[in-house]
């Protein structure tokens, strides 16, 4: 009898041991026993599924309805470059929103610069995880965009009702209010955080300094995004390594590295015929306006690749939250960059010494040339999307089928990122040398965000 007590003493040690290892492995999303339990959860009413067991409609269909209230021009009170803002907060409440679902990850709290700390889901308690993402965005939304037009807040209502109308027929009243509940609270938290982010400073009327090859102004509208500098980066360090190879010196002397720069450009586009179809139709597509604000292009293609993919919810929120970060810091070190070189822009120069009569195909922002914001925003955004779905996938935009542009195919991300930083070249606003310096700056960033971010457990 002792034996038989001492072997089942035995088998239970085992068993906790066996159990404990298993309870590690499943902590890597790339291990079968993360597919394993991932299937085991799988079932619809399962007391506690994985954030990848539900779909990134959600998600999907909130981005898109964002970029519809972001389409210019913005409404009253909105600031022009507010779409980074809204993407990268909106990013990070989704991710926080349905991150316990995700086993193998953790919270950003701690880790962005002065991120509070996130709400705890009580143990053992079932989550939908879906519920709490809608309930998240659409505070985050309604937050964000307070002075939006009446039928856009019709708009947000019926979305998030729809959802929940949807998840009451997966889930019981109590973890659908307990869901949401959870939902709403970190988008109340993310959003006072992002109170704090130096975007609401009061500052006086930006004047340009003057000068041999400084930039003037192409608007009488004020300058966009002079106070950047200002504004707190989400992730410590994303801008370290980032420093700009200064343009050529100023010069106005024919066959100078600088005229010879800007001589390109020209060229390229010296009369209305001078531009081919292509060239033309490839500046219309990546102008955003008419369309969307800066940074909403690229967020349509993120949109564009998770529907497309039908990718998971837990997909979803980790290639918004990188896309958001991204955006943000990239905007953020790029207009710092701008109003600290100031340099002029093609418009200027060539209209002073090569020709008055010329023009840009499309209109010249109005901020200094460099570096591009295109080009450093696309190449820390293609670079975190080839980081969630391999730099080699194929995708056919549809961003502007409302606009009736044909769609555009691509094989890889790289041949985007070159596409729009070849179509501010084409439109005039942009020297070559600009565009190449401008998405390396952008890669940098996105690569300092990917190592220094620790999204998965240790």
């Amino acid at each position: 009898m002792k034996s038989l007590t001492k072997t089942l003493s035995w088998l239970a040690v085992l068993s906790m041991v066996f159990l404990f290892s298993c309870q590690k492995q499943i902590d890597k999303p790339s291990q079968q026993q993360s597919e394993e339990v991932g299937a085991a959860n799988n079932n619809q009413h399962g007391h506690l599924q994985q954030a990848k067991t539900f779909s990134s409609d959600v998600v999907v269909s909130w981005i898109n309805l964002q970029l519809q209230m972001n389409k210019a021009p913005l409404p009253a009170g909105t600031a022009g470059q507010a779409n980074d803002r809204c993407m990268a907060y909106c990013g990070i409440a989704l991710y926080e929103s349905v991150v316990p679902g995700m086993p193998a990850y953790q919270s950003l709290s701690g880790q962005l610069t002065d991120f509070p700390a996130m709400p705890s889901t009580e143990p053992g308690k079932a989550y939908h995880w879906a519920a709490s993402a809608n309930a998240a965005l659409a505070e985050m939304n309604r937050r964000l965009f307070p002075t939006t037009a009446a039928a856009n807040k019709t708009a947000m209502d019926n979305l998030e009702n729809s959802f929940k109308a949807t998840y009451a027929t997966e889930a019981d009243a109590a973890t659908l209010l307990r869901s949401i509940a959870f939902g709403k609270e970190v988008a109340t938290r993310v959003f006072t955080w992002s109170t704090t982010d130096g975007s609401a400073n009061v500052n006086p009327p930006y004047v340009p300094p003057v000068g041999p090859g400084l930039w003037v102004p192409t608007a009488a509208t004020p300058a966009v995004n002079p106070y950047a500098y200002q504004r707190r980066l989400m992730v410590p360090g994303s801008a370290n390594g980032t420093a700009l190879v200064p343009p050529p010196p100023f010069s106005s002397v024919p066959g100078s590295p600088f005229y010879n720069m800007v001589k390109e450009v020209y060229d390229a586009s010296a009369t209305p015929t001078t531009l081919t179809v292509g060239q033309k139709a490839l500046a219309d597509y990546f102008k955003d306006v008419p369309g969307y604000t800066p940074g909403g292009t690229y967020v349509a293609i993120m949109s564009q690749a998770l529907d497309n993919t039908k990718a998971s919810l837990d997909m979803g929120a980790l290639t918004y939250v990188k896309v958001g970060l991204a955006i943000f810091d990239a905007t953020t070190v790029l207009f710092t960059n701008k109003y600290q070189f100031n340099l002029i822009r093609p418009v200027t120069y060539i209209k002073t010494y090569i020709d008055p009569a010329w023009s840009t195909y499309i209109p010249t922002p109005n901020h200094p040339e460099f570096p591009s914001g295109h080009s450093t925003t696309g190449g820390a955004v293609l670079t975190m999307m080839s980081n969630m779905f391999g730099e080699g996938f194929h995708i056919t935009l549809h961003t502007y089928d409302y606009l009736n542009y044909p769609p555009r195919s691509y094989t890889s991300f790289t041949q985007l990122s070159n596409e729009i930083s070849d179509s501010r070249f084409y439109g005039g606003l942009h020297y070559r040398a600009t565009l190449v310096k401008s998405t390396e700056q952008g890669k940098k960033v996105a690569e300092n965000i990917l190592n220094t971010v620790k999204f998965l457990k240790e």
